[in-house]
């Protein structure tokens, strides 16, 4: 399992999202990032990272958080 996590400055980063495979869990990052400027990414909004400002990922959980309270899977035809 494949771990996305959203960040914003002066809170700590938050999972937000689990995929199966590290390039399903890319090519959403991909299709939510609708800008970045100076490290700064704004995201598309209804994605599991709306609202965050930066994102990262990992192949083994980072944080105390529960995997199972995160999306799985999403993609763009769950809007």
């Amino acid at each position: 399992m494949h771990y996305l996590y959203g960040s914003k400055r002066g809170v700590e980063q938050k999972l937000v999202a689990t995929f199966d495979g590290e390039q399903q869990l890319l090519a959403y990052v991909r299709w939510a990032t609708l800008s970045e400027h100076d490290g700064v990414f704004k995201f598309e909004q209804g994605s599991s990272l709306a609202g965050y400002q930066g994102w990262s990922h990992a192949a083994q959980p980072l944080t105390n958080d529960d995997p199972a309270a995160a999306d799985h899977n999403p993609s763009p035809n769950m809007l």
